[in-house]
């Protein structure tokens, strides 16, 4: 998964020839995940269609201040909700009059009052004549922008529309896609951090066909492994047996079967990470034998003797050392003290509390409704939320005490 996915992207298009490309330019963004919304300047409908933008993007394409329909009550397309919807805006291709404008903040269009009312970060892909791009007041212009905290993809070098060769072609959009992923991924809030994260549930051998085990589907501890490598971290997800899969390219899945498997694996990458989550559902017991063949019901019922499997979350509070550890707790009476105990006993820094006593939420499910206690004993409590939701939510939590 990019970290593209999820994020919302207003594509600005200006009046040059390279507008031809940005049909493949919103293609590759959708293809990232990404949502996108195109905004162009008048001109360039000369070059592109907004039929075909709006059909790769799935959204309606604006050019103007009001939205075509009825001309005795016009509506106002909203440049200032546009330009807070985005995460990003990408202005491409952007030509040397959009770029002089950008810089004397010049609002003549719907494309530059929605960059004037931005407060995301901006991308711009200059595109234009070799001399054009080359001249001292063009360049001026851009590192104006530049000092603004814009960023540009500078041009490439090639054939022209002109007939001349040389540096003006606007950057290829997979390029374009490939320097957002980059520029992203640097801005990261958890880049070059290792987040640790276990998942799903453990299963203890009965004999080689059963096991003890319980209703986890790992869903809570995949969906934080997704969140923490959209940002930016490094993560090693420690799953027991799901049905899941991981897609993200910064996430390193671990399987696993057994609490002795869990643990093992833990402790093979706990020393060096910076945040782990413990969020899997481990056994708390397990056969004390495990038969080697298939126990034949015509024996009778067995008799199972259990005895407790290793506290993984105990030991990793136990040795913790720079990792910021945080636990989880399912419980179903005297919910809050009880976590709050987990939570000082096992030496976490905070402890994710969900209640069997919650409709709709914890094992199986697709939603989760959790509060977050701290180590001081304060608290905040969410409301039930797909776990995608909850996953922000906890890393807002996290990040706010790093």
């Amino acid at each position: 998964m990019s970290v593209l996915s999820g994020k919302k992207v207003l594509l600005g298009i200006t009046g040059g020839i390279a507008a031809y490309k940005t049909p493949l330019l919103v293609r590759a963004l959708v293809k990232k995940g990404a949502e996108v919304k195109v905004v162009m300047t008048p001109s360039a409908l000369d070059f592109v269609t907004p039929l075909t933008l709006s059909t790769l993007s799935q959204n309606p394409v604006l050019s103007s201040f009001t939205a075509e329909g009825n001309s005795d009550h016009p509506q106002w397309n909203n440049h200032v909700e546009l330009a807070l919807w985005a995460d990003l805006f990408l202005i491409a291709p952007a030509t040397s009059n959009t770029l002089s404008s950008m810089a004397q903040a010049r609002c003549n269009n719907l494309l530059l009052a929605c960059y004037l009312s931005a407060q995301c970060p901006v991308y711009i892909a200059p595109a234009m004549d070799l001399d054009m791009y080359a001249h001292p007041a063009n360049l001026a212009n851009m590192e104006k922008l530049v000092s603004f905290g814009n960023s540009i993809f500078p041009a490439q070098e090639g054939f022209l529309a002109s007939g001349l060769e040389g540096k003006g072609r606007m950057m290829e959009p997979d390029d374009i896609v490939v320097s957002l992923e980059e520029n992203l991924q640097a801005k990261a809030p958890l880049n070059g951090k290792t987040v640790l994260i276990t998942a799903g549930p453990t299963h203890e051998a009965i004999d080689p066909v059963r096991f003890i085990g319980n209703h986890s589907s790992g869903k809570m501890g995949y969906a934080l492994a997704e969140e923490a490598a959209i940002l930016g971290a490094n993560v090693i997800l420690i799953s027991g047996p799901t049905a899941l899969s991981a897609a993200h390219n910064n996430i390193t899945l671990v399987p696993v079967v057994s609490a002795a498997d869990m643990h093992a694996a833990v402790f093979n990458h706990y020393a060096s990470v910076d945040i782990a989550i413990a969020a899997a559902a481990v056994a708390d017991f397990k056969p004390s034998a495990s038969a080697n063949q298939k126990i034949k019901k015509q024996s009778g019922p067995p008799e199972i003797h259990l005895t407790s499997t290793v506290d993984i979350l105990a030991q990793m509070g136990k040795e913790k050392q720079q990792q910021f550890l945080v636990g989880f707790a399912l419980e179903t009476e005297n919910e809050l003290e009880n976590a709050k105990g987990k939570c000082h006993r096992k030496n976490l820094d905070a402890i994710v509390l969900n209640s069997l006593n919650d409709k709709d939420a914890g094992f199986g499910g697709s939603h989760n409704k959790i509060t977050y206690i701290r180590k001081d004993d304060t608290f905040v409590d969410f409301d039930l939320k797909p776990k995608s939701a909850v996953s922000k939510d906890i890393f807002t939590q996290i990040l706010n005490a790093l």
